[in-house]
């Protein structure tokens, strides 16, 4: 199904924002911990990515459950990759763990056919070389051979789940990039996109004048002087 016309309108905006100046400005709305640790990309210089959460929620293994039948089963990775939706960024709840690699190439193959923006997870992937060949851009904590049912038991998709210690909902907005991923709550949504974009091109000002010889006390964080020669230089 395609992407409805406000989405791909806050994909647009946010692909211009750094996941460092998203962490500022929900910061300012007091909310700290939005950055999902041990989301690290997967291979230098991936594109930023945005896209609501699709997300995948992994328990302690099982003997009898996490086992290589268990892929078959209606409840597995198979089957919610089945249900994903185009342009959503999958969030794994892996439990940190990094001796199990949650998926492999084949998986990720398919959802880059489904046309998934992209994977978060704060576990490990399998098949690196692979993976790498699909081209779809992974955010993660490593690398390790042995599959999920190694150590993890898959039971669920789109519920609420933690991802690197953050709480991540269905339909939150994902945004990744070099510094790791960051969550944008729904309820937030609507005061980033329209605060975020004037943040990036404030912070652009202020590394010109950082460029031209300017000193930090009055500049950053702004003086009442330096707003004024900021907003007189968006009207030129």
């Amino acid at each position: 199904m395609p992407l409805d016309p406000a989405t791909i309108a806050t994909i647009a905006t946010l692909s211009q924002v750094s996941t460092a100046t998203l962490t500022t400005v929900l910061l300012k709305k007091g909310l700290r911990n939005v950055w999902l640790r041990g989301t690290k990309p997967l291979k230098s210089g991936q594109p930023r990515v945005v896209g609501p959460a699709f997300t995948l929620r992994f328990v302690p293994a099982r003997e009898d459950l996490a086992t290589p039948a268990s892929w078959a089963s209606p409840i597995s990775t198979r089957a919610a990759i089945e249900d994903m939706p185009d342009g959503v960024v999958v969030v794994a709840d892996a439990m940190g763990v990094t001796d199990a690699g949650i998926f492999g190439d084949i998986l990720c193959a398919r959802m880059v056919k489904r046309h998934v923006a992209g994977l978060v997870t704060d576990g490990v992937m399998r098949d690196a070389a692979g993976v790498l060949g699909t081209g779809l851009p992974v955010w993660c904590d490593g690398i390790a051979a042995p599959p999920s049912v190694a150590g993890l038991t898959f039971v669920a998709w789109q519920q609420p789940i933690a991802c690197g210690g953050v709480a991540i909902f269905p339909g939150d907005i994902i945004v990744a990039d070099e510094d790791g991923a960051v969550v944008i709550p729904a309820a937030s949504l609507d005061d980033v996109l329209r605060e975020a974009p004037e943040q990036e091109r404030m912070e652009a000002w202020i590394m010109d004048e950082v460029a031209k010889g300017a000193a930090l006390p009055g500049l950053y964080p702004m003086n009442a002087e330096t707003k004024a020669r900021y907003e007189a230089a968006k009207k030129k």
